[in-house]
């Protein structure tokens, strides 16, 4: 497991990653969003650690590059703890969010839930059809591409999974403590508001709130928009 941190405070970061070594992790550093987005272009992480607070790139829009470009998974570790900035950088396909100062238990813990949840979805025991086409929007399972009238939709790793998730059973209605469970994993520290923008995401690139219909005081339910 290769860690990329984007970190641009020396002293922070030299803790960070002391503390990944130590927890048998390859770890590397990046002291600004133009730096880290090199190193995510050139391939050297499995996942990156992204501070919001950078002093070339802001950290919300280098998590909107990394997401629009790649499925690396991507953990927020910042000062702003504000619910605006948490909900505006799991809107840009953040799998989680971390505020400083934190616990580097629960840093290691943070990263091994998110790297085992996708893990999974791509082992699952039972096997998905290569496909699912509803209308115009056609999912891959296989290749986790999503295209919509011929044309792809570009999804964070996390939207992929959500969208795969409600997808399997259209018309069904899911429930948020379900999705939460079956899709962020039983160890999922955050609020709930995280699945709400995460649909928000997939709507507004499906260019329709149609297709994620919420139901009140229940979750959600896919289907094709009338």
């Amino acid at each position: 497991m290769r860690v990329l941190l984007i970190e641009d405070d020396a002293a922070i970061a030299a803790g960070i990653l002391d503390a990944l070594r130590q927890a048998g992790f390859e770890a590397a550093h990046a002291a600004t969003g133009t730096a880290g987005l090199e190193a995510v272009e050139g391939g050297d992480a499995d996942l990156v650690l992204l501070d919001l607070g950078l002093p070339d790139v802001d950290g919300v829009e280098v998590c909107r590059r990394i997401c629009a470009t790649s499925t690396l998974p991507v953990i927020v570790v910042s000062a702003r703890g504000d619910e605006f900035d948490r909900v505006l950088a799991l809107e840009m396909g953040a799998d989680d969010y971390l505020v400083k100062p934190f616990g580097f238990r629960e840093l290691a813990a943070r990263i091994r839930a998110v790297t085992r949840r996708i893990a999974q979805g791509e082992t699952a025991a039972t096997p998905s059809p290569p496909s699912r086409t509803f209308g115009p929007l056609m999912l891959d399972v296989r290749s986790r591409r999503v295209s919509l009238d011929g044309e792809p939709v570009h999804l964070t790793a996390k939207e992929f999974e959500l969208l795969e998730y409600l997808t399997s059973d259209p018309g069904a209605v899911m429930r948020r403590s379900d999705i939460l469970r079956d899709v962020w994993g039983t160890s999922w520290y955050g609020t709930t508001k995280t699945l709400d923008a995460h649909v928000a995401a997939i709507r507004k690139k499906l260019g329709d709130a149609g297709w994620i219909e919420a139901v009140r005081g229940v979750g959600f339910r896919f289907g094709e928009p009338a």
